[in-house]
């Protein structure tokens, strides 16, 4: 892969599995990273999100535009 840059925050796991998956059927190269500690028993999360993605640079747009189409299309939980 390319040289990778943080694109955005991710809330939580599901999201990151969601936006992986879609990711891997587009052929676009991408790394999840989670901010889980162990150490920290997930404190290092609550505050800073679950954790973030990262690509090339090149997939950015598209990458924004996919979360951002996800994120529409989510109805909360009631």
């Amino acid at each position: 892969m390319k040289k990778a840059i943080k694109i955005l925050v991710l809330n939580n796991e599901i999201e990151a599995r969601l936006l992986s998956e879609i990711l891997k059927e587009k052929g676009i190269p991408h790394l999840i990273r989670s901010y889980h500690d162990s150490v920290y028993d997930g404190l290092w999360q609550v505050q800073s999100g679950w954790g973030h993605i990262e690509a090339p640079k090149e997939y950015e747009k598209e990458i924004v535009t996919i979360y951002n189409e996800l994120s529409e299309n989510h109805e909360p939980l009631e």
